[in-house]
């Protein structure tokens, strides 16, 4: 893992990203004090969101009828809101 001052982060920000892409950690300090950690983006699939959500049930029927009710509430006759005008 690599350290750097904010400073330095600043001014080469671009190799900075360059080396974030690459698979580098890199930690920002300022005044001697670390402030910020720097890592690649973990890329999420459909497989992590499967196991994040495999041990909560799926919703009751009431559940499903109270965000149905919302819904309708939400709109003037009824008609979805988040659907295309």
């Amino acid at each position: 893992m690599r350290t750097i001052s904010a400073t330095e982060a600043s001014r080469r920000f671009s190799e900075l990203l360059d080396a974030i892409e690459a698979g580098d950690t890199v930690t920002v300090t300022r005044g001697n004090r670390r402030i910020a950690e720097i890592r690649p983006v973990r890329r999420r699939t459909g497989r992590d969101l499967r196991a994040a959500l495999g041990d909560i049930p799926p919703p009751d029927d009431r559940f499903v009828a109270d965000i149905a009710g919302a819904i309708e509430d939400l709109t003037d006759e009824g008609t979805d809101p988040w659907a295309g005008e």
